[in-house]
């Protein structure tokens, strides 16, 4: 096959009207299907049923130190939970507190505090002339919300393979004291699916900013979500802070949402036990104790890390093929045409596509007018402005593989009615 870039203009003419035959005949079969964000499917949400049935009214609802998780108290989580998610994420239970259901609720209250109330005596970003965030791009729009709701300024940072780039990351957060915090998902990066490198993960550890009261969001959110059977492991940036003496630096966040159930999962965050004991004092003042109960039902059922883990293979069985889907159309109806670039996620719930530059928003548009709702065109960006209007996240979860590969061939239909558009216009 042809690359598009090498067609005459007669041959790419000829591409196009052919291509927008094959489109107006997927218009007429009325698709309906959203692939706007990273939902776990119905098949994966019924893994968690038997979850429902561990606690009964007969049960004593306490935990194995006899906690009684009806009542008030423990505000950083039953015991059980707390030593299950320090397992997971290697640090001691007395760096976690266990929350609710959602960790982005953790992230929004954590840079809440730091807006009214400042970090460990440091002043209130709210009474700071300027106060600006790193944003690894393409990267997660609802990180980019929550700086945007408090008027953050935000600046993009390039990724590769490797994660961000840290000459630029060390260059800025040492010389710049209004930079206060950065955005990231080491492992299976969303939208990208990048684990960072051991050498990014030491870097960031050794980091020397500017500002004292500066802070990396490690948002762990894909931490155990593989999609092989030999999963990468990323290097533990609390251990490499404490070779650094930077453990205040770091906040980690993970969570339960497509694990268990979405709405109805377990958050936690890990840190420092300085940074963990200064949170809960503005803990007891909203909260007299987050809901024991599920974290109980949570504990009965998975009963420790390595249950956690092992369910997350489950997972992998029932999304990994979704994902075989998606990497299978590109390489056969993209790939030798030449016009788009993607990333071979190993893990994590979404894979990044790069189509030819002024092409996304297009894209997204024509697949939305066909019935595929995809993310809006721009959104891995802060202020949902990418500037090459280049990047799409795609997120194979929730629809069947049938549904999935349907609108995969509408998809690939639209990358190439958009690049020839594209290209006949020089």
């Amino acid at each position: 096959m042809k690359k598009l870039s090498e067609m005459t203009h007669e041959e790419l003419l000829a591409f196009k009207n052919e291509t927008e035959k094959q489109y107006l005949d997927f218009k007429s079969l009325d698709l309906h299907l959203d692939m706007s964000r990273g939902k776990p499917a119905p098949a994966q949400l019924d893994l968690t049923m038997p979850m429902l049935n561990v606690l009964s009214a007969d049960d004593t609802l306490s935990t194995e130190k006899g906690l009684d998780c009806r009542n008030y108290g423990v505000l950083d989580g039953i015991p059980e939970a707390k030593q299950m998610f320090a397992d997971v994420l290697g640090v001691k239970p007395e760096n976690i507190i266990v929350y609710g259901n959602s960790s982005l609720a953790i992230m929004f209250d954590t840079i809440t505090r730091a807006w009214t109330h400042g970090l460990l005596g440091s002043t209130p970003w709210s009474k700071l002339d300027k106060v600006k965030f790193l944003c690894p791009v393409p990267g997660y729009d609802r990180h980019f919300g929550i700086t945007q709701y408090y008027g953050i300024e935000m600046i993009n940072i390039p990724t590769d393979e490797n994660g961000p780039d840290m000459d630029m990351v060390e260059k800025l957060v040492s010389e710049d004291a209004s930079i206060k915090g950065i955005w990231c998902v080491p492992q299976y990066s969303n939208p990208t699916g990048v684990s960072y490198s051991d050498e990014v993960v030491k870097r960031f550890a050794a980091l020397k900013p500017k500002a004292e009261d500066f802070r990396i969001f490690w948002d762990n959110a894909y931490c155990i979500h593989h999609l092989t059977d030999s999963p990468k492991c990323i290097l533990n940036i609390f251990d490499e802070c404490k070779k650094n003496g930077t453990e205040n630096m770091v906040y980690e966040f993970m969570s339960t949402s497509k694990v268990s159930f979405p709405g109805a999962g377990v958050a936690v965050l890990a840190a420092s036990v300085e940074n963990v004991e200064y949170i809960k004092k503005g803990l007891g003042v909203s909260t007299i104790g987050f809901d024991k109960i599920n974290q109980l039902r949570h504990i009965r059922f998975f009963k420790n890390a390595e249950g956690l883990k092992n369910h997350m293979k489950l997972h992998k069985n029932i999304i990994a093929p979704k994902f075989a889907v998606v990497i299978d159309q590109l390489e056969k109806n993209i790939a030798p045409l030449g016009i788009a670039s993607w990333h071979n996620a190993e893990g994590g719930y979404f894979i990044s596509f790069n189509a030819m530059k002024g092409c996304a928003k297009r894209i997204v548009s024509l697949c939305k007018e066909a019935g595929v709702v995809l993310t809006g065109a721009g959104a891995t960006y802060p202020y949902g402005n990418d500037p090459d209007d280049s990047n799409i996240r795609i997120a194979p979860s929730y629809p069947t593989v049938e549904e999935l590969t349907k609108a995969m061939e509408l998809f690939c239909i639209c990358i190439k009615l958009a690049s020839a558009e594209k290209l006949l216009e020089k």
